[in-house]
């Protein structure tokens, strides 16, 4: 309802355009989405990498049997989480340059909502405290040791995430590296967008973080928006790569806010990466990747540096998409 201030202000807007012969223009309310998807593919269910093969097939069982996609995207990453030889995310994560395994991700539902977990150490699965967080707080993100309190409180087991051999490779890094943060080598984060039966969509996004980070460093997986961002009335999307350059261009929003205008999820990508690049960002061996998820079913990806891949599982199929790159 409009105040008398705002009357006021109008008013003497529209009076002083009059007297100078300019049509003023007021902003429009937002309104949803102007898109009109036809009848859509579904279920379907995309991530990141090659891990994603397996983490699909755990995902497709909840959406095969008309399960929430919520519950599949959870189910799916934690499948990633657990698995010691995957050394970019939860347990067996190659360290900090510290020592210490520290966790990231977030989980978002088809009615906008949100949880995440940053800099939590100590837990397998971060993907399902996130979603605790969402469901149970009245907030969006716990952090650190408040994070693993708030876990501990709720259920969940304590363990060194640290293996032998993840702790083998760290200790042959400090002897080489000389305290380099960064590794173009090991930032392969899970993301997951999935479409269930009821036509609705959710995300989730977990990562240990780059290898010999800095301790305390926070990427984007646990950020809504750049990370992981889902748009029930128009699609979701996830990225990978170096967080840093993510986080400056809000990726994953950008990518469904791009869907939102009528892109398809391969263009929406596309120009999500392009725009990272076009901001001279300088990383040595700067990495990134998006995947995307529209309300139709239609996926697509896209990446800076060739070899980037995404998992997808629709129908009966479930397989890797070589993406295209910027870098080609």
């Amino acid at each position: 309802m409009p105040t008398r201030r705002k009357f006021i202000i109008s008013s003497a807007i529209a009076s002083a355009a009059a007297m100078i012969g300019i049509k003023p223009s007021f902003p429009s309310p937002v309104k949803k989405s102007s898109i009109k998807y036809p009848p859509s593919r579904k279920p379907v269910v995309i991530s990141t990498w090659n891990h994603g093969i397996p983490a699909n097939a755990a995902a497709w069982e909840i959406l095969s049997k008309n399960g929430r996609a919520l519950d599949a995207v959870e189910n799916g990453v934690r499948v990633t989480e657990s698995d010691p030889k995957i050394t970019s995310v939860g347990y067996g994560g190659w360290p900090d340059r510290d020592g210490h395994v520290t966790l990231d991700a977030c989980i978002m539902d088809e009615n906008l909502n949100g949880g995440s977990v940053a800099f939590l150490e100590h837990i397998k699965n971060p993907i399902s405290v996130a979603r605790l967080v969402m469901e149970k707080t009245p907030h969006v993100m716990l952090v650190g040791e408040g994070a693993l309190q708030y876990a501990l409180e709720n259920g969940f087991k304590k363990e060194n995430l640290l293996t032998e051999e993840s702790k083998r490779v760290w200790q042959e890094w400090l002897k080489k590296h000389n305290y380099k943060p960064i590794d173009e080598n090991n930032h392969d984060t899970i993301g997951m967008v999935a479409l269930d039966n009821s036509g609705n969509l959710s995300g989730a996004c977990t990562t240990s973080g780059m290898a010999w980070k800095i301790h305390g460093r926070v990427g984007d997986s646990p950020i809504l928006g750049a990370g992981l961002y889902v748009d029930n009335e128009v699609g979701g999307a996830a990225s990978t790569g170096v967080g840093e350059a993510v986080m400056r261009t809000c990726g994953s929003y950008l990518v469904v806010e791009l869907m939102r205008g009528g892109k398809s999820p391969d263009e929406a990508c596309k120009i999500a990466v392009e725009r990272i690049m076009n901001r001279n960002m300088k990383y040595d061996g700067l990495q990134v990747g998006f995947i995307a998820l529209n309300k139709n079913g239609e996926v697509g990806g896209y990446a800076i540096k060739k070899g980037f891949q995404y998992a997808v599982y629709a129908g009966e199929k479930n397989e890797l998409i070589d993406v295209k790159a910027y870098e080609s």
